[in-house]
């Protein structure tokens, strides 16, 4: 079902390197820092509003979830937080941009496989400063020809970079661990994906069962299973 594929684009946190996991340990660390204002779990649950909340406004990505948490700790504090305690939430976020990047197993040696076999290209979301940095401390540039940071992943923003890179959809292969920003948007553009869960989502991300049986798409284990998938 594959023969026809020419370019093969990858998403980038939790398909190419360890992201979430980032997201979640600071969750717990901010949870902690707030933890005299009201219980862990709804400090959680009141953050993951403000993100979504900020999301149009801030984007994806640590700085906009550091604005988030900064707001949160106003809100949930009465204003009363202090200043100690801002800093400390500075500092988790620090903390995550300074992040060694981690690839996920198999992915340079399934980069290497295909590379000059397909178009390779990067589609994430999030950041621009901030993926670029990644991208460039992975060591995996050299095996993309395009890197694409959209701000956001629907129907509208993969038809405009296929159109944009002159890419006929039937040839384009989307691989990536979220079902709703990774699969889904480009099956209905009339493209393949193949699905690599990551052992935690962001919440934001998870859809229906309804939705995923919507569509027909590929789920693999391991990203490695690309390489045979494709013979």
């Amino acid at each position: 079902m594959y023969k026809n594929i020419k370019v093969i684009a990858f998403d980038a946190d939790d398909t190419l390197w360890v992201n979430e996991t980032y997201f979640r340990d600071a969750e717990k660390q901010f949870a902690k820092l707030l933890s005299g204002y009201e219980t862990e779990n709804k400090i959680e649950q009141e953050l993951f509003k403000k993100e979504i909340i900020n999301i149009d406004i801030y984007g994806y990505g640590v700085k906009g979830f550091m604005l988030s948490m900064i707001e949160s700790a106003l809100e949930l504090s009465n204003y009363k937080i202090s200043q100690k305690v801002i800093e400390k939430i500075l500092d988790i976020g620090k903390d995550m941009l300074e992040k060694p990047i981690d690839l996920l197993d198999g992915v340079e040696e399934v980069l290497k496989e295909l590379h000059g076999k397909y178009r390779l290209i990067v589609a994430t979301k999030g950041d621009l400063l901030d993926q670029e940095r990644k991208l460039e401390k992975s060591g995996l540039l050299k095996y993309f020809h395009h890197i694409e940071v959209m701000s956001e992943k629907n129907v509208s923003d993969y038809e405009k970079m296929i159109k944009r890179l002159d890419i006929n959809p039937s040839e384009f292969l989307m691989i990536g661990n979220s079902l709703k920003s990774d699969v889904l948007p480009l099956v209905k553009l009339g493209a393949s994906a193949i699905h690599v869960p990551f052992h935690t989502t962001w919440s934001h991300e998870e859809v229906s069962e309804e939705q995923k049986n919507e569509v027909d798409y590929n789920t693999i284990l391991n990203i490695k299973e690309i390489v045979n998938i494709l013979k």
